[in-house]
This record gives C-alpha cells, sequence and structure tokens, in this order.
C-alpha cells in the first residue's frame, strides 16, 4: 500500500527583512528556522513572526524551496 504524499511536511522559514535587505552590513548570515506543517490545514505559505538575531528583533518569517 503506498502512501502518497504525507501530510506533514518538513518546511524552512527564512527572514524576509534580511533577504529583502540584502543582510546588514554589519553581520552575515540570514535567519532561518526548520519546522513543520500540515499540508491540508494550511496549503499555502507558512508566514510567522520568530525572532532574527541579525536584525535583532521580530520579524516575518515567510516559508522558502528547499
Amino acid at each position: 500500500m503506498a502512501k502518497g504524499k504525507d501530510v506533514r511536511v518538513t518546511v524552512i522559514l527564512e527572514c524576509t527583512s534580511c533577504a529583502r535587505n540584502n543582510v546588514n552590513r554589519v553581520s552575515t548570515g540570514i535567519s532561518r528556522y526548520i519546522t513543520q506543517k500540515n499540508r491540508h490545514n494550511t496549503p499555502n505559505r507558512l508566514e510567522l513572526r520568530k525572532f532574527c538575531p541579525y536584525c535583532y528583533k521580530h520579524t516575518i518569517h515567510g516559508e522558502i524551496k528547499k
């Protein structure tokens, strides 16, 4: 019996302000978080407010492709 597509998938969240501003001049890097989402409940891209250590504040982290 084939499982098909998994309901729970692993996604990567990336800071949108770091990516948009080509990273801060002082520090190098882009904040990324790894989490899971339920494909049935959230079919579109996931966006969460998480802490970015490079911006030193809470920013929106959006789902990116692997």
